[in-house]
């Protein structure tokens, strides 16, 4: 029996390692999916205090815009040359993630969700615009998560 104790020690601690729960990798991914809907919150609270400063805050020098019915728009300086609208107290963006992943070497993940952007017509009366997004986000040498490639489509008011 005392030469078998050494053999179940080992055994104990090795079968960890070989067989690893599977209920921690989702966790882990989880929380690693968490972190980016956190940031779209405070992505989108940015925009709301602080215009298009704050909105382009957290877009990486190269990302890259992809607008609904138009060119793509490459580089941070060119996107921010349209989001001026952000600056106009009648405006609003608000965008609600739905889902979020980030790759298993942890360095790229994504968000996608519904968006309305809220602003006046030509008459002064309100408008809603409704659509959906999908943000790729970038880990960067800092240790910040920027996008890197963002865009949005149309949708129907929702029912």
């Amino acid at each position: 029996m005392k030469a078998l104790l050494p053999i179940l020690v080992v055994a104990f601690l090795v079968a960890p390692i070989v067989f690893p729960s599977p209920h921690s990798r989702v966790s882990a991914s989880a929380t690693k999916a968490d972190t980016l809907k956190r940031l779209e919150g405070e992505f989108m609270r940015a925009a709301a205090e602080r215009g298009s400063q704050g909105y382009m805050s957290y877009y990486a020098d190269d990302a890259v815009e992809v607008p609904n019915g138009a060119a793509f728009i490459h580089g941070k300086v060119e996107i921010a040359k349209g989001m001026g609208f952000l600056d106009d107290k009648n405006n609003q963006l608000i965008w609600t993630p739905v889902g979020a992943d980030i790759s298993a070497s942890g360095d790229l993940g994504y968000t996608y969700g519904n968006y309305e952007f809220h602003s006046k017509d030509k008459d002064g009366k309100p408008s809603v615009e409704y659509g959906k997004y999908t943000s790729i986000w970038k880990l960067q040498q800092d240790g910040s998560w920027k996008v890197v490639l963002d865009m949005g489509n149309a949708s129907p008011a929702p029912m």
